[in-house]
């Protein structure tokens, strides 16, 4: 370990900073690791961490095949590489995660990844494994989310993927996990064909159904002075203050993802969906599909040339179609479909209209509307008592009344006074609409489809509907499991290698979900990893009575309702690693 000194520029002087860095041999050569950031010192504290540093490093010897005896007991002569340990100072070190990451792995291998990748990303010239380096990346991303810097910092070292890949902290370099990133997202289109078979033959998953829906991601930096995908619009996390990309997924009603797609942050529902119909047909091929898309991503000319192509469709439409349906949807009697679920059907042209009517949304919905009624009915007899009142002062007022009520207040009607008309109680004044608010409560709770699908029972295409929130799912599972927010990366190509790692990682997790959903349906995959995440590796130093150390790396044992879920899941853990010898660590100078 040495001291390392960073030099930066700030208002135009120079500042010197500090940080403790510790040299690791690798079988590629010599790697840099920051241990500790100091800050700027001075002479003498420089003086200090100097002395204090001023040590040695190990050196290790090769593993090879011994005989142990405690230090108590004699070895027989016939016994070849005879070892004497010292139980009594037996030690545990280097506790490290390593269920999580093993299970990673299973499911990196039951999808058949590495017939996959290796021939894509093939070793570099120096000995870099970047198919290993990948695997990190994605197991990082489906256990312990977070950035590529961290990964490198500190998972890495708490986490036993150096022991499971046979490598060591090299491929968990800073610049080796970005080059590697810069060597994915070429390959995502031929990554979608290879995953459609292997959903096929492990799942036996069709493609007649598909579902496609919109989420955004943000990022936390500055606006971008260059073009580039990251633009402000339309936050679906309530991040209006950040710029941000659109990311559109197919999914299929299993929730098994076929494709996706990162378009700059300012891209419209609207425009997104004739682009992606034909890459789907040029990759999978033309056929008459289902499409199962939410209101807002379809508009009149799409659906009319999914129409002309002969594709189905079942898609979400806005409530102000309802006007047009009222007189033949309203005197329809309600058929019960669920608890609490209500639908009747009507048709349109060559569309079927399915109204849907859920009572606990109608409670929420009502809820809300009264309390935001009683509320803007509260201030307005507020606004009407003060005295002295300009007009001008009444109009911000009742504009941030307006504001505040949303959409409760097209069901008040105000006469308000004439320009320079003083306001009193007769020259401004207030009444409920009740036409209005009668034509509210019918539409509260109810939701409105539309098919070009032949079949006459509203049931069913409520429940081929309802599979929509298989890629909702799929959306939540990325952002909350996965942390596909918030993006750091600054470049484009970047950022999309990062949202293709959390893709990837999806997809190890989605495998899990399928293989547990039959054995273990009771247990989400993130339940599974947690049960996993306990089990560690650990290694066991033994000093021998020659002045050697016997090390012994051991994943410590499930426990009973682990082993019945690897049991259910027919999974079996590997043995244990092989022990390994090394020469006792000497140390001079001081120890920090």
């Amino acid at each position: 370990m040495y001291l390392k000194c960073h030099k930066r520029i700030k208002d135009g002087k120079e500042h010197r900073y500090w940080s403790v860095v510790e040299s690791i041999r690798t079988k590629r050569g010599v790697m840099k690791r920051q241990l500790l950031y100091l800050g700027e010192l001075n002479d003498s504290q420089k003086a200090q961490w100097c002395s204090a540093l001023d040590v040695l490093d190990e050196s290790t010897d090769s593993v090879r095949q011994l005989s142990l005896f405690p230090e108590d007991r004699m070895p027989p002569p016939e016994i070849s590489n005879p070892v004497q340990i010292r139980l009594s100072q037996m030690t545990l070190r280097h506790p490290r995660q390593w269920g999580g990451c093993w299970l990673a792995m299973e499911l990196w291998n039951q999808l058949g990844l590495d017939s996959f990748w290796a021939l894509r990303l093939p070793d570099s010239r120096k000995g870099t494994e970047w198919l290993n380096v990948l695997k990190t990346l994605t197991t990082y991303r489906l256990l312990d989310p977070g950035s590529e810097w961290r990964l490198h910092r500190d998972w890495f070292a708490r986490s036993a993927m150096a022991d499971l890949l046979g490598e060591d902290d090299s491929i968990a370099a800073k610049d080796t996990l970005y080059r590697c990133l810069d060597r994915l997202c070429e390959h995502k289109t031929d990554l979608f064909s290879f995953l459609k078979e292997q959903w096929s033959l492990l799942f036996n998953a069709s493609y007649d159904v598909l579902l496609y829906d919109l989420t955004s991601t943000y990022f936390e930096c500055d606006v971008p002075e260059k073009e580039g995908l990251r633009k402000f619009g339309y936050s679906r996390d309530k991040r209006s203050d950040c710029v941000q990309v659109v990311i559109a997924l197919i999914v299929t009603p299993e929730g098994f993802p076929v494709a996706y797609e990162v378009m700059p942050g300012n891209t419209s529902d609207k425009t997104t969906l004739p682009e992606f119909l034909r890459k789907i047909e040029t990759q999978y091929g033309k056929m008459n599909r289902l499409w199962i898309m939410d209101r807002g991503i379809p508009t009149e000319a799409a659906l009319e040339q999914m129409r002309a192509e002969g594709a189905s469709y079942l898609v979400g439409t806005p409530r102000g179609r309802l006007n047009k349906l009222e007189a033949q949807l309203f005197t329809q009697p309600w058929k019960k479909v669920q608890e609490q679920i209500e639908v009747k059907l009507a048709r349109d042209g060559e569309d079927l209209y399915v109204l849907t009517r859920s009572g606990g949304r109608c409670d929420k919905e009502r809820s809300m509307r009264r309390r935001k009624l009683k509320k803007l009915w509260k201030r307005l007899h507020e606004i009407r008592g003060m005295k002295n009142q300009k007009r001008d002062a009444l109009l911000l007022r009742l504009g941030a009344a307006k504001q505040d009520a949303g959409k409760v207040w097209e069901l008040v009607d105000i006469e308000l006074p004439n320009p320079r008309e003083a306001v009193t109680a007769e020259t401004f004044r207030f009444r409920l609409n009740l036409q209005k608010l009668r034509k509210t409560r019918r539409g509260e709770g109810t939701y409105l489809l539309r098919s070009n699908l032949t079949a006459e029972n509203p049931e069913e295409l409520w429940k081929q509907y309802i599979v929509l929130t298989e890629v909702e799912q799929a959306f939540k599972e990325l952002k909350n499991d996965l942390d596909i927010r918030p993006v750091y990366h600054q470049k484009d190509d970047r950022i999309e290698s990062h949202i293709f790692v959390s893709f990837l990682s999806y997809c190890l997790q989605v495998t899990l979900k399928q293989r547990a959903k039959a054995k273990a349906p009771g247990l989400t995959p993130r339940a599974i990893l947690e049960k996993f995440k306990p089990i560690q590796m650990i290694d066991v130093h033994l000093p021998t009575t020659d002045g050697r150390n016997l090390i012994l790396p051991r994943y410590t044992q499930p426990e009973k309702d682990l082993q019945l879920l690897l049991y259910q899941l027919k999974l079996t853990l590997p043995d244990q690693p092989p022990p390994r010898i090394e020469e006792l660590k000497k140390k001079c100078g001081a120890d920090l």
